[in-house]
């Protein structure tokens, strides 16, 4: 089958065999799976480049999208978002120069993939340098555990136990009411106040709060973190944060 392509003059015809049309096909397909490859996993670094509130939230919220624009180091923008800490579950020194919020979904499998590989060792490699503080973006369309999770983290934080529950729903892939009272017993906590507490209302608001905030902002994926402010999406390899502090530490970013 020829296609041919009408000229001014008759005789100036171009001719399309079928294997051209294939060729053409297969090596747009490849083409368009390397752009995905790319926007998926071929970042250099986890940086969030300039990206408006605005076009960021009309994204729906997804577990682990990366949503950050590539750019070349010339191009690279530092943006500093300004986050607040006070009042919200924090590890570490309060004048540790390096301060780290993580905006997480206990039931988001690449929240657990960064607390797997990368939270424990990110805190092991600055010792006293890092204070880290934990924020809440329960991705409820998606994760019906995450909200409840997020209850029963609070509730535990009024026995000054977040970090340990923290841990335990992190580290265990089981969720729902019977766990989160088997994890408050594991912890010695006072089960039938915890109970209570997962019971009511009590912090459905603050939960809410800090989902609207990260919306707000321009967040819509989980985990997202922000080092002295700085973005970094998704559950990069440890260094990747490992870049971006010590050149923090070092003075090379702009405040």
């Amino acid at each position: 089958m020829n296609e041919n392509i009408p000229s001014s003059q008759p005789e100036e015809t171009i001719t399309f065999r079928r294997s051209h049309f294939y060729s053409i096909l297969v090596v747009l397909a490849f083409a368009v799976g390397l752009l995905v490859g790319y926007m998926a996993w071929g970042r250099n670094s986890g940086v969030a480049a300039r990206t408006t509130a605005q076009e960021a939230a009309t994204a729906a919220p997804q577990s682990g999208q990366v949503v950050e624009a590539p750019v070349t180091p010339e191009q690279q923008a530092y943006v500093r978002y300004d986050i607040p800490t006070e009042g919200f579950p924090s590890l570490g020194p309060a004048d540790a120069p390096i301060t780290i919020v993580e905006f997480s979904d206990y039931e988001c499998p690449f929240c657990r993939r960064f607390y797997a590989e990368t939270y424990r060792p990110l805190l092991d490699a600055y010792p006293g340098k890092i204070r880290f503080v934990y924020r809440d973006f329960p991705l409820t369309s998606i994760h019906p555990d995450a909200f409840p999770s997020a209850v029963a983290a609070a509730c535990a934080n009024e026995q000054d136990a977040f970090w340990a529950y923290h841990d335990k729903l992190f580290s265990s892939e089981q969720l729902g009411r019977q766990y989160y009272v088997q994890y408050a017993t594991d912890l010695n906590l006072d089960v039938p106040a915890f109970e209570k507490c997962i019971d009511s209302d009590r912090y459905n608001d603050s939960i809410n709060a800090d989902a609207d905030f990260a919306i707000k902002l321009g967040i819509n994926s989980t985990p997202t973190f922000f080092i002295n402010g700085l973005a970094v999406v998704g559950a990069q390899p440890l260094d990747v944060f490992k870049q971006v502090i010590d050149k923090e530490l070092a003075g090379e970013i702009p405040q």
